[in-house]
């Protein structure tokens, strides 16, 4: 299908993988790290994060060659990618590759669907919960290289909000915190925190 035309790359922290607004000319799958979906404006947010479970492109799957939100690198990792006519040429020639990632399409919809609720219903807290959670399913570690300030804007909330929730989940032993760095502790107690948002991603 499209293991042919697949290219091993590295995905450095901050690297750009699709513009808003702008045609799509590569599709990524990470391997480790993760990727960040920012919705932008006044106060820019994160709506998704693709990690190993998943893709970028997903608007060629339906159809469009462009999206209106922007992805970049969250945490650096390692992939592979394809040139965004040989994936379209791929998806079009087989129709079980197509419905296998219209079904990563439709996980990754519930996903951001996840996020608009905790964001207009949760705490702080419980939000920096789930997101934590998140990120450790993405990295296969407890250790997560991420200031506070990166953080406030994936939550789109001031860092002064972060970084008193931090304070809080620090002082309940959930996590430890340093320089550029966050370790979670327990992980159980993170996902009670969370307060019923976090939902493991499907890697199968």
């Amino acid at each position: 299908m499209i293991e042919p035309c697949l290219e091993a790359v590295d995905l450095p922290v901050r690297k750009v993988l699709e513009r808003q607004g702008k045609p799509i000319t590569t599709v990524y799958f990470p391997a480790s790290g993760f990727a960040s979906v920012v919705a932008n404006g006044a106060k820019p947010i994160e709506v998704g994060i693709i990690g190993r479970e998943g893709m970028t492109g997903l608007p060629i799957v339906f159809g469009n060659d462009r999206n209106s939100n922007e992805v970049f690198m969250q945490v650096a990792g390692h992939g592979h990618c394809i040139r965004a006519k040989d994936f379209r040429a791929a998806v079009d020639k087989s129709t079980i590759l197509h419905r296998a990632l219209l079904r990563y399409a439709h996980a990754f919809l519930e996903q951001t669907t996840r996020t608009a609720v905790a964001n207009g219903r949760s705490t702080i807290e419980e939000r920096l919960a789930r997101w934590l959670l998140m990120a450790a399913d993405r990295i296969d570690g407890p250790d997560l290289p991420l200031t506070h300030e990166f953080m406030a804007m994936m939550l789109g909330v001031q860092r002064p909000g972060v970084t008193v929730a931090l304070q809080h989940l620090e002082r309940r032993g959930v996590l430890e915190r340093k320089r550029g760095h966050i370790t979670v502790l327990d992980r159980k107690h993170l996902e009670k925190l969370s307060n019923g948002t976090y939902v493991p991603a499907d890697y199968h």
